[in-house]
């Protein structure tokens, strides 16, 4: 029997107890994690390993190391991506027939594919959500000089975050990473985004799981549409009179306010000096998110950073505190506010949502139960109401895991 060789993040002994020597697809159910997952070129599979659920992908050892590599090289870039976490060489059957590899990756909680989301919410409502999510996605990787080049929703695993979607990429095995990408390579991709997205959508159709009156079509151009926005407001040129530099600082804050920093700006004026032109040259994503952490310590996704930081300005103001040093206001916030809400989650219901997302829909809660009572509901009220009667009937997003594959839908091919 060839030596088996395991290429790992973190050495973990108990990797070696899985049975290597049998194909993925034949690996008994009753070790398995049943996960929804979404469709692949490869067998993935899901186990549970030291306490932390793993994902594994038979694939040629080449691609499994490439990928392994490069889901690394992502993940310093704060590209948000799944964690690798082992590549297993060497793999031969009873027989000493040779086997595919397999690339482990930890599994992202909280998150579902696209095609569970559209078992659980509003169809065409998903749709958008989710393209917003995927466009910046996109758009994060190819200023980075990311080249995809296998765009779709199947490649892609999706967090709530505050009513929206964040996205993270999943399957890197096609793509390269340049020191900056022509706008041809960046088009390209752009439409085999819209090529995948199309064809899943008709997927979709067909299993009775998308408005069969909505055009897949009109959808996959949205994206287009979407990532194109999103990449001029941070990449385009902006010529302005010389006296309207305001427009600089304009410029800086919008970028704020889509979630990116600026880390460097090209400023030129013209031969007569009556007019300039600015360009960001560096940006870089997570803007709200890095404030909230710098504040609270919270980890938190973007837009659910946008609403906590909207809270706590809202608190600031109510307390009558503008004049206070904001790390103070920030740390008497989270004790007062924040902690006191997560904290009565009951230990039951903690893997139904992140505790920001969690935060995030009492506060939703506490409007509609406002104008509901046409009074202020307090926030203790709220949260009671919110847990006995929405968040107790929402599923487990954490991980979903059974230990039974038939109890969730898979999809596989």
């Amino acid at each position: 029997m060839a030596p088996l060789e395991i290429t790992a993040s973190r050495a973990d002994p108990a990797l070696l107890d899985l049975p290597w020597e049998r194909p993925l697809e034949d690996w008994p159910e009753e070790m398995l994690a049943a996960l929804p997952r979404g469709i692949s070129r490869h067998v993935v599979r899901f186990v549970r390993v030291s306490g932390r659920v793993l994902a594994l992908k038979e694939i040629n050892h080449q691609l499994a190391r490439r990928e392994y590599d490069m889901l690394r090289v992502l993940g310093r870039l704060g590209i948000p991506c799944v964690e690798p976490f082992a590549v297993v060489s060497g793999r031969t059957d009873a027989n000493g027939d040779a086997l595919d590899a397999v690339l482990i990756t930890r599994h992202l909680q909280f998150s579902l594919p696209y095609r569970s989301l559209f078992s659980q919410v509003s169809q065409q409502e998903t749709a958008h959500r989710l393209l917003d999510a995927l466009a910046v996605l996109l758009v994060r990787l190819h200023l980075e000089g990311f080249y995809w080049g296998d765009v779709s929703l199947s490649n892609t695993l999706f967090r709530r975050d505050a009513g929206a979607f964040a996205a993270f990429i999943v399957d890197v095995e096609t793509g390269t990473l340049y020191e900056k990408l022509s706008d041809g390579q960046r088009r390209y991709d752009v439409d085999l985004a819209r090529t995948n997205i199309i064809g899943e959508l008709m997927d979709l159709q067909a299993g009775e799981m998308f408005d069969p009156e909505a055009d897949p079509v009109e959808v996959g151009d949205d994206l287009v549409r979407r990532y194109e926005s999103l990449w001029d407001a941070l990449t385009a040129r902006e010529r302005f009179a010389a006296d309207e530099r305001w427009r600089v600082s304009a410029r800086i804050e919008r970028l704020n306010e889509l979630g990116f920093d600026v880390g460097e700006l090209e400023i030129t004026t013209d031969l007569d000096g009556t007019s300039l032109s600015i360009r960001p040259k560096v940006v870089d994503a997570g803007h709200h998110a890095r404030r909230l952490m710098r504040l609270t310590g919270i980890d938190a996704q973007e837009n659910q950073a946008r609403r906590l930081l909207n809270d706590l300005d809202q608190y600031r103001a109510a307390t009558e505190q503008q004049a206070e040093e904001e790390e103070f206001v920030a740390h008497e916030w989270l004790q007062r506010q924040y902690e006191p809400v997560v904290r009565a989650i009951p230990r039951s219901m903690r893997s139904k949502l992140q505790p920001p997302e969690f935060f995030h829909e009492v506060l939703e809660h506490k409007w509609f139960l406002s104008e509901t009572a046409e009074k202020d509901v307090s926030l203790d009220e709220t949260v009671r109401h919110y847990i006995l009667n929405v968040l107790i009937h929402r599923p487990d997003e954490k991980s979903l895991v059974t230990t039974e594959t038939s109890a969730l839908p898979l999809f596989d091919s």
